[in-house]
């Protein structure tokens, strides 16, 4: 399909700037900035809603504390990364204001997505700040972030704020033009629809002094953002009018494409958010029944339960070869699991007694792998 089709839809778009595009000499230039917002503007007064995922903050501090970014400690960095959240703001707030346009700023760690309240909090806020034509602006919070808690680059953090909103278009910009296949290439690759092991072992490399993302992290985003059953570009922003470009479907970087569809929020949620606890392994009749037949998981095709986990929590569910088959919230413990496992329904009650549930996981609440 013509790239004009695939995004001529999208309406609710991420973009994500990567720090070269928004310092100059270890500091932030308003001049790059504005440059950007210029375009960012464009695309909302075309009718559509952008949220800026942006990197710097860093930086930003470094340049207004004259300090240099190698050998600081982590609460040295956390103290510059204060100071230049502050200062990253204040030119996106400068520079949108110039065009008529509010922004507001939200900071996130990876502990907000992985927290169903948390996810849903942010999640109300964005889509809440969008309706009010208002612009968020995003960054991982760098001022607290601990190793435990940490997208570890925007790359990543972008691809879960674009499943945050539910977006329809994920767009990277940094100093890259895409996605080469092979460092002789000439060209990027233009269409991808399908992250395999081949595109892992060709993502390696490390970003820009000013950055922590390479190529590995845009794949990893990437890769997230098909599975969502959505798009992603992969674009240098250094070329004017790049999100028009994208838009209007010009060949431009590296378009990758989902399925269509999209997973509802919950299940993106389910999928990219909540941690594994344990696996639950199925036999053949139950993987056609989840597969084919789209039914939820009874406990009568359970074979076998690993892990410590409790209601309401993740698991992953293998079939007899131990291939992963889905994840989903399980609906009884593991403790519980091991007395009702190859049971059928009915004989549930008699066996735990009081409050029982039909379904193992429910089909709302299960995604496929």
């Amino acid at each position: 399909m013509p790239r004009r089709e695939l995004l001529k839809k999208a309406r609710r778009i991420v973009v994500k700037i990567g720090s070269s595009l928004v310092t100059s000499n270890g500091s932030i230039s308003r001049t790059k900035i504005s440059r950007l917002v210029k375009d960012i503007a464009s695309l909302i007064r075309d009718g559509r809603q952008v949220v800026v995922v942006s990197s710097g903050a860093i930086s930003a501090g470094c340049g207004a504390l004259g300090r240099e970014r190698g050998n600081m400690s982590i609460p040295e960095k956390q103290a510059v990364a204060a100071v230049g959240q502050i200062v990253l703001i204040n030119e996106y707030r400068a520079c949108f204001q110039r065009l008529g346009l509010q922004v507001g700023q939200i900071l996130l760690t990876e502990d907000d997505v992985k927290h169903r309240r948390r996810f849903l909090n942010a999640r109300h806020t964005m889509n809440t700040l969008l309706e009010m034509g208002i612009v968020p602006v995003v960054n991982e919070n760098d001022s607290v972030v601990v190793k435990e808690i940490k997208f570890g680059d925007n790359d990543t953090l972008s691809a879960h704020v674009a499943n945050i909103i539910e977006a329809d278009l994920l767009v990277l910009l940094s100093d890259v033009e895409g996605f080469y296949r092979d460092l002789s290439d000439p060209e990027p690759v233009d269409e991808v629809y399908r992250i395999d092991e081949d595109i892992w072992r060709r993502a390696g490399g490390s970003g820009s002094v000013h950055g922590t993302g390479g190529m590995v992290t845009k794949i990893r985003a990437a890769d997230i953002v098909i599975k969502s059953g959505e798009k992603m570009v992969i674009a240098s922003g250094k070329i004017k009018d790049v999100l028009g470009k994208i838009i209007r479907g010009d060949k431009v970087g590296t378009i990758f494409v989902g399925k269509g569809g999209g997973l509802a929020s919950k299940k993106r949620w389910i999928a990219f958010n909540m941690p594994v606890k344990g696996t639950i392994t199925v036999d053949d009749g139950a993987v056609k029944a989840l597969r084919e037949s789209k039914k939820s998981l009874l406990a009568t095709g359970i074979t076998a339960v690993n892990g410590k986990f409790d209601l309401g929590d993740a698991v992953e569910i293998h079939d007899a070869a131990g291939n992963p088959v889905g994840k989903g919230i399980v609906n009884y413990t593991f403790a519980e699991l091991g007395l009702i496992k190859g049971r059928k329904t009915g004989e549930i009650r008699q066996i735990l007694g009081g409050t029982y549930f039909d379904e193992v996981i429910n089909r709302d609440e299960l995604i496929l792998l």
